[in-house]
């Protein structure tokens, strides 16, 4: 073999080892074509016979290419973006993605001359490729821990309780459901599975996934607290959120808008579990906040939610009037879809026609006319209040009273024989009225309907198992509203300690009430032009408890804190 035919063979990398004297041509030659024939590239093939060290490779490489060159040793590939191409493609091709900035991604490459990677990957993904020099031997080291980082995080999970079927709504075709046995070897797959039964489990009423530039975190909101329960790899963001979309029928292609949606976890035959899912863009990607709906709370059953003796009779009373109107105010979060559907349910006979407007339906009854309120299409709460009233109804849920169209058509279905349900955004019970008022409703149309407001919040619940005694000073027990003959008479406040079976010494929730029935007075007072002031003066004259009252009456039995009380009827 001629010198000259030895030097047509030699091209680019091959050609800078002879010429500095790390190889001979011969040499080179033969570990080309060794390289060609096991399918490797010239580096690794170098390195793995220990015939140049890879560090002087790497450097050679970028010299002669003109392509930058990085330590990986010195790099937190932690935060790498793996997630964005196939494993395998990469350890085919030696590559490992270091950082994406826009449409660009940066491939570590110990051979900046492998044009197949590049364009392999750049097809997948959709970025312009930048290839960045990094040495052979450390790169499938860095690759190794990039992704046993990625399976770490999500731990060893725990597949018992996973034989469950996840699907969209019933009005959803039922061809091509998603189950969690289609992928489930996935870790990301088994990982949401196992944050979704765990917050079943624990109770959580929402499950809160959340991306940012440096981490990644998973809460739970118990007992209406968040708090933090996982910390996936940032660069699962991506996966998580198109597994919560593809579990929720939406389209994982749309990442730049909101989008709503549904899932429903079947646990066992004769128990399912609805979650409303909320996707949101954010600066570092998509937020997903998933609301969990359980059926089986409005079959609690009145006792279970709080309310006094007295508190229960008064409702209780006007639920089984012919006609009139019940209002529950407070936050959102307070409990006002729990108590509503409770009161529904008691309701809830074969002789009874019952309808409801709700956006959207959050708990799903048997027998009860549900319907989803869709204003992008022109089916408001009031144009279903008018439908409802065409279709023979004996009671009507309103989900909201919004706008002064809702509330005129619900007053005068409630004055024409109809028992009617809903909701307002106020923070006690003399307030709704006149909220009613400022609605541009009439005031005598307000007395005539409105028969009963229930005003409430939902407070932590102390745990049985750690609470403790505390000592608050006189004063603050004075200044909070308990009475002197209270706090002389032996009250024993108790507070939170902590243990093993609760959140912070905190355990359930417990509800506070102001039951407010309208009576003569009170209407009286609305057909005269009162304010809420007067109101809530006349609804104390007649016996009737604020939020705070009733707050104190569950410090003072022990269920629940001061400083729990003191937060959540604050106004």
């Amino acid at each position: 073999m001629s010198a000259t035919q030895n030097k047509i063979r030699l091209t680019g990398l091959a050609r800078r080892i002879v010429a500095d004297g790390l190889l001979s041509e011969e040499a080179a030659i033969e570990a080309n074509q060794a390289a060609t024939k096991a399918g490797q590239s010239l580096i690794s093939h170098l390195v793995e016979k220990k015939r140049v060290d890879a560090r002087t490779l790497a450097h050679l490489a970028s010299e002669e290419f003109g392509a930058p060159l990085m330590d990986l040793s010195v790099m937190d590939l932690s935060q790498a973006p793996v997630q964005d191409v196939e494993e395998k493609l990469l350890r085919r091709h030696h590559a490992v993605p270091l950082f994406k900035r826009g449409k660009r991604l940066f491939l570590g490459l110990a051979d900046p001359t492998n044009l197949q990677a590049q364009d392999e990957i750049k097809f997948h993904t959709g970025c312009m490729v930048e290839p960045v020099v990094v040495e052979d031997d450390k790169l499938l080291i860095a690759l190794d821990k990039a992704f046993e980082s990625m399976d770490d995080a999500l731990g060893e999970l725990d597949d018992d309780a996973l034989d469950l079927e996840v699907g969209s709504d019933e009005e959803e075709s039922d061809s091509g459901a998603v189950t969690a046995s289609d992928t489930e070897d996935a870790p990301v797959v088994r990982f949401v599975n196992k944050i979704l039964l765990d917050a079943i489990k624990q109770g959580a009423s929402d499950i809160h996934f959340e991306p940012y530039e440096k981490f990644y975190r998973v809460r739970y909101r118990q007992d209406g607290m968040l708090r933090e329960v996982a910390k996936p790899p940032v660069n699962l963001a991506t996966k998580l959120a198109a597994r919560l979309k593809v579990m929720s029928r939406l389209d994982i292609s749309e990442r730049r808008i909101p989008q709503d949606g549904r899932i429903k976890m079947k646990l066992s035959k004769n128990r399912a579990i609805d979650f409303r899912v909320s996707t949101c863009p954010t600066l570092f990607g998509e937020k997903v906040v998933m609301r969990i709906l359980d059926p089986s709370s409005a079959q609690l059953g009145i006792d279970a939610l709080g309310y006094e003796e007295k508190q229960k009779e008064l409702y209780l009373e006007n639920l089984n009037k012919p006609y009139g109107m019940i209002l529950v105010t407070g936050p959102t979060g307070s409990g006002k879809t729990v108590s509503l559907y409770t009161g529904v349910n008691i309701l809830n006979t074969p002789d009874r026609n019952i309808s409801t407007a709700e956006d959207p339906a959050e708990i799903q009854l048997p027998g009860v006319n549900q319907v989803n309120v869709q204003p992008k299409v022109g089916l408001t709460f009031a144009a279903a209040l008018r439908a409802f009233l065409r279709q023979d109804p004996d009671i009507i849920l309103v989900g909201e009273i919004r706008d002064l169209e809702t509330a005129e058509i619900a007053i005068k279905a409630s004055q024409t024989g109809h028992l009617v349900l809903s909701t307002l955004h106020t923070n006690d019970a003399p307030k709704t009225l006149a909220r009613l008022v400022d609605m541009g409703v009439q005031p005598y149309a307000i007395a005539s309907s409105v028969t009963l407001i229930i005003a409430q919040r939902l407070g932590r619940r102390l745990c049985n198992n750690c609470k403790k005694p505390v000592d608050i000073p006189r004063e603050a027990l004075l200044k909070a509203g308990f009475s002197e003959a209270e706090v002389d008479g032996g009250l024993k406040p108790y507070g939170p300690k902590g243990c093993e079976q609760c959140n912070e010494g905190y355990k359930g929730r417990v509800g506070i009430y102001q039951v407010m029935p309208v009576t003569e007075n009170i209407g009286r007072i609305i057909m005269e032009g009162g304010n809420s002031i007067q109101i809530a003066e006349a609804a104390a004259d007649d016996g009737i408890q604020d939020l705070r009252r009733s707050g104190l009456n569950r410090v003072a039995d022990g269920t629940t804190s001061l400083d729990e009380i003191l937060r959540v009827t604050t106004d």
